[in-house]
């Protein structure tokens, strides 16, 4: 069983094979030693740069210094030849028993393989799709859910505690605007020019209640099918009547009628409007609901608050810094996620979209065509930064060329195949031969897991998951093709190999919220 911390959580130490070697290299020579998957497989199973990067500091050619590494390294029974290739790196071949030691890891850890890597573990709050209560979930609202659930997915399986919350205008501007169009619709009349159309209006205005709690009620409903649960919801006109309490501790001036924020001061691009000029109704700003709601995330005890915002809020990272630090508040406490915007196209055209035109694409409709499999995948193959355009006719296609679909597949294969075998052993099986070569490039591929995660975790870019599993389903589908599993001279071995893979798939596949089918 993998060892635990006091707290419960997975202890990394030992669970990556790669590193522990690495470890093991790094204490013989002395000196740093890190090792990476050689780009063409001819040049050995791992590589290290370390003679390259030490030379200088001892004075000597990188090729002195990697040979000493390659001595080194073949002292460690793991390593079956060292090799000094070019101007100084080190090739490492590493033995069978290695693999199999590497496998018999991968297999002891399960679903926690690649895990706990969190270091030191936080308690993490991320708040992510808050789209006002106007109508249901959108599609570009959706990218948001999507990308700060997986966000949160991968620092939940690093070891942190996560919070998922929900924050929402309850009141205000465009609040007004929504229930004025309601109030119309049961008129009998059009909506104001600023006010918001759809089906979705006509249904609230069957209705003779306050619109906003049964559009609370279908958002949260959504984004449940969009398999996104929240742990809280909060709504804004709870914060603003807290207000009082923290303007005091706030670096303020009056101009103008109005009340600011000397946000300036404190990083921010510009001073923000905190409380608004009797001419202009004398109420509070969003900015000033700001104000509250972070010290409340804060107060409640989270280490980190992270915000998902639309890369049109570019603005607000600063100004969120700025408030922390003039309530005194750590800024690097605060987080905030910007992602793009997202395009869907059918049969080669763009569709546009407008919540108050009513030509919106909401997120039931795209979920009802292709599927949540396929939405959640769509929606994070791509790093927040980049534009997402997805093409709604191959998303929906049940085929290889579908890569959630491809994924998915090479998992249900190997149910099919472990469905036929005989029960695991209760050790893992000893080498009845030689490995081959896709064998273990196989679990090479398994082994790159750990960095993987840890690396989108850390760089709150789960687009690298999706890109991985394909990678992953590639090596797999090549062994698969190229040596027989069951009654073989080796299926004890392959059928741990196909029970680790599919392991992997499956923590992949969960990390970007789809599901992994044991038959398709």
């Amino acid at each position: 069983m993998p060892s635990t911390t006091s707290s419960g959580r997975l202890k990394p130490l030992h669970a990556d094979p790669v590193a522990s070697l690495a470890a093991r290299l790094t204490e013989r020579v002395g000196a740093p030693i890190e090792l990476e998957r050689p780009n063409d497989p001819s040049h050995g199973d791992y590589a290290t740069n370390a003679a390259l990067r030490l030379a200088p500091a001892q004075r000597r050619s990188p090729r002195e210094v990697g040979e000493e590494i390659a001595a080194a390294a073949r002292e460690l029974e793991a390593v079956a030849s060292a090799e000094v290739a070019g101007p100084g790196f080190v090739n490492l071949r590493l033995a069978d028993g290695w693999f199999a030691g590497a496998l018999a890891t991968i297999r002891e850890r399960g679903r926690d393989f690649g895990g706990g890597w969190s270091s030191p573990f936080e308690r993490v709050q991320v708040e992510m799709v808050s789209a006002n209560p106007t109508g249901p979930i959108t599609v570009a609202a959706a990218r948001n859910g999507a990308y700060g659930d997986c966000v949160a997915r991968l620092l939940e399986f690093g070891g942190d505690a996560v919070q998922r919350e929900y924050y929402y205008n309850d009141a205000g501007a465009q609040m007004d605007r929504f229930r004025a169009s309601v109030e119309a619709r049961r008129r009998g009349e059009e909506p104001p020019e600023d006010g918001y159309r759809g089906a979705y209006v006509d249904d609230l205005a069957a209705a003779e209640d306050d619109p906003v709690p049964p559009m609370l009620a279908r958002i949260e409903e959504t984004l449940a099918r969009f398999r996104i649960h929240f742990d809280s919801w909060v709504r804004q006109s709870e914060l603003e009547s807290r207000l009082d309490e923290f303007l005091p501790r706030l670096d303020t001036y009056e101009k103008d009628g109005a009340l600011w924020a000397r946000s300036s001061a404190y990083g921010d691009d510009d001073d923000r409007v905190l409380i608004r000029s009797p001419e202009q109704g004398g109420g509070p700003t969003y900015r000033a609901a700001d104000v509250v709601y972070l010290a409340d995330k804060l107060d409640r005890g989270f280490d980190r608050a992270i915000y998902v915002l639309g890369a049109d809020h570019h603005g607000t990272r600063n100004w969120y810094a700025a408030v922390a630090r003039m309530l005194g508040y750590d800024p690097d406490r605060v987080e905030v996620l910007l992602y793009q915007l997202v395009h869907l196209t059918t049969g080669g055209q763009q569709t546009k979209m407008s919540k108050r035109r009513g030509d919106v694409v909401f997120l039931d409709e795209l979920v009802d065509e292709i599927g949540v499999d396929a939405a959640r995948w769509y929606l994070v193959n791509r790093g927040p930064d980049q534009t997402i355009e997805i093409d709604v006719d191959l998303a929906a296609e049940r085929t290889q060329k579908n890569p959630v679909y491809y994924v998915q597949y090479a998992h249900a294969r190997i149910a099919s195949i472990l469905r036929n075998a005989p029960a695991a052993p209760a050790e893992s099986p000893s080498l009845a031969q030689s490995l081959a070569d896709e064998e273990k490039e196989l679990i090479k591929r398994l082994l790159d897991f750990p960095a993987i995660a840890a690396d989108a975790g850390e760089r709150r870019g789960p687009q690298s998951i999706p890109a991985y599993a394909i990678r992953v389903a590639d090596d797999f589908h090549r062994f698969y093709h190229e040596h027989r599993v069951l009654e073989s001279e080796a299926e004890a071995f392959r059928l741990d190999l196909c029970r680790a893979t599919q392991s992997v798939i499956a923590r992949c596949l969960d990390l970007v919220g789809v599901e992994a089918p044991e038959r398709m």
